[in-house]
């Protein structure tokens, strides 16, 4: 992604926020909002006209032989119920309106979620996982204020400054509208030149923030390797750096929103004195009564504090924005693997396994010299094709393209008949199994693992999958069984062990492409025998594609075809092969001097 720009479109986003809202799928999302607003509405005339009738409560009182305290304390309750309405409106307002922010905010992480799961390879390549989960998680909390503070602050704070001006202008004077409205012009301007030059202060915060958290989880994840190589206190002596680059953006940004803080409350209490000398002015020339200072000081009090939160409010709205900056421009990253208008579903399975061919397939990688090239190749169904050659050759990308994790640059992919960008991506995925070879696993329990591919696959199943993948002896010498947790990324267990477990899980999933990544290049070699025999009989009645370096796994393959440098060199049985001076024979004469 772009980093953050500084021409943020904030009146765009806000159409893009009011959208989110509407498709948010609270209940009575309209009803909700209406009374949220209403009583928003209703709190701020409160307050606005409190002060005024407890002026009017000082005026009742009159010091005099039978004077009554009966105005006076109509008068004051009346205020007092005035203020307390004003105060109890927002809460009211929060509890009703509630569901309907947070679920805009879950909408807006499960959206940002699920768009950052459907972009291409190279992009989660290239992206630190920590950052992106940073970059959603800020930007969906985010949504939240932004709905409370543009619905609720923003425009009932102007609506009760324009009635605080009017009430001031009848009831005291223009002179105190003037002086207030000045005031007011001079906190705002002050407010959103301060504020605005404060941007560049947060955008280096939150971007020190996500390369901190971006380290953490790295590092955490990669927690063998730093073991490893005993390199913890380089580890740590980076996110040290790190964080002393977020302390200070983080001094700055505190230390620019203090400077703000006090130019706003040298302000206010500028324009306090002036209406205070004015109300002073006037009650000495008989102007104005004791109940009217009274009511020019409660209202320009009360005022204040929605004077004071709209600079808060726009500064966190600003702020905000530059929150939702990363999460919008994740979202406007295109997939570049989708489903096309007119794709379909794949037709029934026969029984027999799916066809595959490559027809002149190019591809090649932003940071390699090297893809793939013209390369062509068909298996029927039920065969075994084995792609065997030196790293780098293409054979991953082979395999990546036939599960349409990427898409040829030129030629084509088909199965069953169907070019793969005509195939329902649920489709092709439910069809094609990937034993890869570095398995990954969920933070979850052996069970769950195996079953991650079919989630509704019963106990027996499941049970079946892993003995097939020779876990039964290992399965049973756990205390907890298939309800043992295998740790971050599967760290608890071996590698043989997360193998075993991805072949479980591909077994399951019944494929009719088997795709097999040196499945079994961390097993020991009895285990390896005994799974390559499992191998054998599930690619019966399916097509597998096998990726291998060691030759003496795919000797009994229908057709073997040797890539260099993205090329098909040599194709044919091992036997064919052995029979030519070629690379493959090579290769095998080196392996098996080895062995």
């Amino acid at each position: 992604m772009a980093p953050a720009s500084a021409s943020f479109d904030v009146w765009a986003s806000m159409t893009d926020l009011a959208r989110l809202v509407l498709r948010s799928g609270a209940p009575n999302l309209r009803l909700r909002l209406g009374v949220a607003l209403g009583l928003v509405f209703l709190g701020k005339v409160a307050g606005v006209w409190s002060p005024v009738v407890f002026g009017d409560a000082i005026n009742a009182l009159k010091p005099h032989v039978g004077a009554t305290l009966a105005p006076f304390v109509l008068a004051a309750l009346g205020a007092s119920a005035l203020s307390l309405a004003a105060a109890g409106a927002p809460f009211a307002r929060d509890a009703i309106f509630m569901r309907v922010s947070q679920a805009t905010m879950a909408k807006a992480a499960v959206e940002s979620f699920e768009h950052a799961l459907g972009l291409s390879l190279d992009f989660h390549q290239s992206k630190q996982m920590g950052t992106l989960a940073r970059i959603i998680d800020r930007g969906s909390r985010s949504t939240d204020f932004l709905i409370r503070s543009v619905v609720f602050n923003i425009g009932p704070t102007l609506i009760e400054l324009v009635l605080a001006l009017g009430v001031m202008a009848l009831r005291l004077g223009w002179a105190f509208s003037a002086i207030t409205l000045a005031n007011i012009i001079l906190y705002v301007i002050v407010t959103f030149r301060i504020t605005d030059w404060r941007l560049g202060h947060r955008r280096r915060l939150n971007e020190t923030d996500s390369r901190v958290a971006g380290l953490s989880v790295d590092a955490l994840i990669n927690y063998e390797t730093v073991k490893t190589f005993g390199a913890e206190d380089r580890v740590v002596g980076g996110y040290a750096r790190a964080m002393d680059d977020y302390v200070d953006a983080s001094v700055s940004a505190n230390t620019s929103l203090n400077m703000l803080n006090a130019a706003q409350q040298v302000i206010l209490q500028l324009g306090l004195a002036a209406t205070m000398v004015a109300a002073g002015l006037y009650a000495v020339h008989g102007a104005l009564t004791l109940g009217g200072v009274v009511t020019a000081s409660l209202l320009l009090r009360n005022l204040y504090a929605p004077l004071g939160m709209l600079g808060f409010n726009y500064r966190e709205i600003r702020q905000a924005f530059i929150d939702m900056e990363q999460m919008v421009e994740l979202l406007d990253v295109a997939p570049e693997i989708t489903d096309a208008a007119e794709a379909k579903d794949l037709p029934p399975a026969k029984g027999q396994g799916a066809s595959l061919a490559f027809e002149d397939v190019s591809f090649q990688h932003d940071a390699r010299s090297v893809g793939l090239r013209d390369v062509s190749f068909a298996a029927k169904p039920g065969e075994t094709v084995a792609l065997v050659g030196p790293s780098g050759g293409g054979k991953t990308t082979a395999a990546r393209l036939a599960m349409r994790l990427i898409d040829p640059q030129g030629g084509r992919v088909v199965i069953d008949g169907l070019e793969l960008k005509q195939v329902r991506l649920a489709s092709l995925r439910r069809a094609v199994a990937l034993v890869p070879q570095d398995v990954a696993l969920f933070n979850d329990t052996l069970y769950a693992n195996i079953a991650f591919p079919r989630p509704d696959a019963s106990a027996d199943e499941v049970r079946i999958a892993a003995e097939a993948a020779e876990l039964g002896p290992f399965i049973d010498g756990l205390p907890h069984g298939l309800s043992t947790l295998v740790g971050e990324r599967g760290l608890k267990l071996s590698g043989g062990e997360r193998q075993r477990v991805g072949i479980a899980r591909a077994l399951l999933a019944n494929p009719r492409l088997l795709i097999l990544d040196e499945a079994t290049s961390a097993l020991d070699g009895p285990t390896e025998a005994a799974i390559q025999e499992t191998l054998r009989k599930v690619r019966a009645g399916r097509t597998t594609l096998v990726i291998a370096h060691r030759l003496s796994t795919i000797v009994d393959a229908d057709q073997i075809l040797v890539l260099r440098r993205g090329r098909i060199v040599e194709r044919g049985t091992h036997a064919d092969l052995l029979a030519r001076p070629g690379e493959y024979a090579a290769l095998w004469r080196r392996q098996t001097r080895e062995t």
